[in-house]
């Protein structure tokens, strides 16, 4: 023990955090606590608080995942002495399978935990001091460098999507409603679909302009010739869906992989979000 107890005690906490990671995870009963207006009571949490006198309202979980970034995970307790955490939550097998394609950007997949249908509450964050993860018995919550990847990519989808125009919603409403209902079929147009990693669009000149020519690009999730032929297939029926009209002068639309794409189409396009046109959330 040196003669400053309290560099000793940040010493500690910096070596039990050097392993931990974003997407990381503590299993138990922990307490979730969030502050509410006792007046209103939105939730059952909220209204159990204002049984008791207080705006703080606390929740059991089976659990908390880490969402702040690696990098200010390890950093020094004393400059960065937070940490953000979201609640772990189970799901039915249903809306399990729809966090796992990336359809309910709320929630996050925390692949170490998905034989427990666990997944990450994105809609709720709680700030902790690393001295109470340093007490916390550390459950890997991501198995590899694309687990990882895959966890950041749905924090950042949770925070990013593209706010698209009223009359593109209109626009795409038929569309998004089709591939919605025919991705999990077993049969041909399904297996096209599943065989997706996204669907980008970007507005020419730009979503503001007043004439504007609308570009599609259905990526594939690989090379896969089967698969990009059956994506070719549907393509026009997919398109057929979006007619042109209003600002939308015209409608255009190619199946591509993501290495044929150009830097220039990929940071000029935007993320279709099935989940967020169809249901406005």
């Amino acid at each position: 023990m040196s003669a400053d107890p309290e560099a000793d005690r940040s010493i500690a906490v910096d070596k039990a955090l050097s392993d931990w990671r974003q997407g990381d995870c503590v299993l138990g009963e922990h307490w979730f606590v969030h502050r509410v207006d006792p007046s209103v009571g939105l939730t059952d949490a909220a209204r159990a608080a204002a049984e008791a006198g207080t705006d703080l309202a606390e929740t059991p979980e089976v659990g908390l995942v880490v969402v702040t970034q690696t990098c200010d995970v390890v950093r020094e307790c004393k400059s960065r002495p937070y940490v953000e955490v979201s609640p772990l939550v189970t799901l039915d097998e249903h809306d399990f399978h729809t966090v796992e394609r990336g359809r309910r950007p709320n929630f996050a997949l925390v692949p170490a935990l998905a034989d427990r249908r666990l997944v990450a509450d994105l809609d709720r964050t709680m700030t902790v001091e690393k001295s109470v993860v340093a007490g916390w018995q550390r459950v890997p919550g991501c198995q590899g460098d694309e687990d990882a990847r895959r966890f950041a990519s749905a924090l950042a989808r949770k925070r990013e999507r593209f706010a698209f125009p009223d009359d593109f919603t209109v626009l795409a409403k038929k569309l998004t409603a089709r591939l919605a209902d025919k991705h999990d079929r077993t049969t041909a147009e399904g297996h096209a679909l599943r065989s997706l990693r996204e669907i980008r669009v970007r507005a020419a000149p730009s979503w503001d302009a007043q004439n504007i020519e609308l570009m599609f690009w259905f990526v594939r999730e690989d090379r896969d010739g089967d698969s990009e032929t059956g994506q070719k297939e549907h393509l026009s029926s997919w398109l057929g869906l979006l007619p042109a009209g209003g600002r939308f002068a015209s409608v255009l639309g190619q199946v591509t992989a993501l290495e044929d794409m150009t830097a220039r189409d990929y940071v000029e396009s935007d993320p279709l979000d099935l989940d967020h046109l169809s249901s406005r959330e």
